[in-house]
């Protein structure tokens, strides 16, 4: 981990094309502007860690539908041959 200080309005650039600001420090918070290309997301990390949280619940819930699903075409499948 890179660790930087810097002062009121003092920047720090990314790559070519993030620029970080430090916009203001009141006692134990810092603001900070990012600066980056629209296709390049920003999120805070409790924002991000909740959106990995809730794609993950989404991928185990679309598993569970599909185990379902095959689990009644076997079943009306099994049905159809005992006739």
């Amino acid at each position: 981990m890179l660790i930087l200080s810097r002062k009121i309005d003092e920047k720090i650039k990314i790559g070519d094309n993030i620029t970080i600001t430090l916009i203001d420090v009141h006692g134990d918070q810092v603001k900070i502007g990012v600066e980056a290309p629209k296709d390049v997301k920003v999120f805070r990390q409790e924002v991000f860690d909740a959106i990995q949280n809730e794609n993950k619940a989404a991928v185990v819930q679309t598993e569970q539908s599909g185990n379902e699903k095959a689990i009644n075409a076997v079943s009306a499948l099994s049905k159809l041959l005992k006739k």
